[in-house]
């Protein structure tokens, strides 16, 4: 361990302001090479424990620049956006590796059709589906397929761009607010409709160097803004790991079925993705299928698996930008993680901004806050600035004590505009 520490980037930039940045930050600050380590561009919690540096996620020229002025050895590229935007192509041409996959393997949670297509292709279990960029033949597609149906915006829409129509008419509206009505953007010129899977999801976060992989702890994420999986989609509510409904056969099923056949597709397609590779997963009474890719570790997932790692995160990241993966294996702690996300009142609509966040004096042991919208003031006081504001997790030897601690910090936390789901972990507890 030591030999290999010792060849460890010294200075490491950290790309983005969430949650999912936060908890990178904490885990690359427990590795025993001790780096100096950097946030671009951070948000409040962040910046309390790291340098920060006021350069935007989507800025590549900036990041390059920035890299360049601070001597980095090494970028982790948090958001799917910078990814998207090629800043790991950019950073290659400097000389600097990266923990994060070029334009062209970032494709796949830039587009969810080039996703589905690779899916189809290599017969990876997924939903039937098609894809339009006009809306009578969308129409027409509608109303030969079974509801509830999905209607996707293909691209990146933060979270946001699926909707589950439980009638025909919420479906055809969905699709006339995409094609037409440009409810996302750029992001739902085209879309896809896919038939509408069954059982619980799960997330699968691999770290994947070539066709070498490994597959970190299993989590399940709360999609739903309400409690009882109700109210409208969002980046995710809640996370808890591990994912008990992901039985050690099950698990072996995902990694021989989807998992491997994944990775050697991708390169197959000649993509050479040296990241993070987000499956999302429906369990279904047929067997698990792939609801999507996603580029990036999740956000809030990555909150409650990081924890659970117990190698030392910056030696598995550089050997994945490096090529020498292969050989590494996993060491995961027998602890149940949980995190509540506390969010903005009317997330994820309309939300306001600039709402004082106390918190109590300590934080209880097996407990921790990770900052996502959060700012400072003028008075240096904790600020709301956006809709997910913070992550609350639980650590314990079981789900319930963990789920009792992250609720408990919840419940001490002030804040004027903050609402949190109180189910999270719950259908795992009344499984048991």
């Amino acid at each position: 361990m030591a030999f290999r520490s010792m060849s460890l980037p010294r200075s490491i930039l950290v790309v983005g302001s969430g949650g999912r940045e936060h908890a990178i930050v904490k885990a690359l600050l427990r590795s025993p090479a001790k780096a100096r380590i950097v946030c671009a561009p951070g948000n409040a919690g962040i910046s309390k424990d790291v340098e920060c540096a006021a350069v935007a996620a989507d800025n590549v020229a900036g990041l390059v620049a920035l890299v360049k002025k601070e001597r980095i050895e090494f970028v982790v590229v948090g958001p799917e956006v910078p990814l998207s935007l090629g800043l790991v192509d950019e950073l290659e041409k400097a000389g600097i590796p990266a923990y994060g996959p070029k334009a062209d393997g970032a494709l796949l949670e830039a587009s969810k059709i080039f996703t589905k297509q690779i899916l189809l292709k290599y017969g990876i279990p997924t939903a039937p589906a098609g894809f339009f960029s006009e809306v009578a033949p969308a129409l027409e597609y509608l109303r030969t397929r079974k509801i509830p149906i999905v209607v996707k915006a293909d691209g990146l829409a933060a979270g946001k761009g699926v909707v589950v129509a439980q009638t025909l008419e919420e479906a055809e509206t969905a699709v006339r607010e995409m094609l037409e009505g440009g409810k996302f953007g750029s992001s739902g010129k085209q879309i896809l409709i896919e038939d509408c899977l069954y059982g619980e999801e799960t997330s699968i976060l691999v770290i994947v160097s070539g066709t070498d992989y490994l597959i970190l702890p299993t989590s399940q994420d709360h999609k739903r803004a309400g409690d009882g999986d109700t109210g409208p989609n969002t980046g995710g509510m809640g996370t808890y790991s591990p994912a008990e409904v992901v039985t050690p056969e099950l698990f072996q099923v995902i990694d021989k079925e989807i998992v491997l056949p994944s990775v050697e597709a991708i390169a197959n397609e000649g993509i050479d993705f040296r990241g993070t590779l987000f499956v999302g997963i429906m369990l279904t009474p047929e067997g698990p299928q792939v609801l999507e890719y996603n580029t990036r570790f999740g956000d809030p997932e990555t909150q409650v698996v990081l924890p659970r790692v117990e190698n030392d995160l910056l030696e598995l990241l550089w050997a994945a930008a490096k090529g020498t993966l292969k050989g590494h294996e996993l060491r995961v702690s027998a602890d149940h993680t949980l995190c509540v996300v506390i969010a903005a009142k009317g997330y994820p609509d309309a939300y306001g901004k600039g709402d004082l966040i106390e918190f109590p004096a300590q934080f209880p042991p097996g407990t921790d806050v990770i900052h996502a919208g959060t700012a400072l003031d003028k008075e240096g006081r904790v600020v709301t600035a956006g809709g997910r504001v913070l992550g609350v997790t639980g650590r314990a030897g079981t789900l319930k004590e963990a789920a009792a601690k992250a609720y408990s910090l919840c419940g001490d936390i002030r804040c004027a505009s903050k609402y949190y789901r109180n189910d999270i972990g719950a259908k795992q507890l009344n499984r048991r």
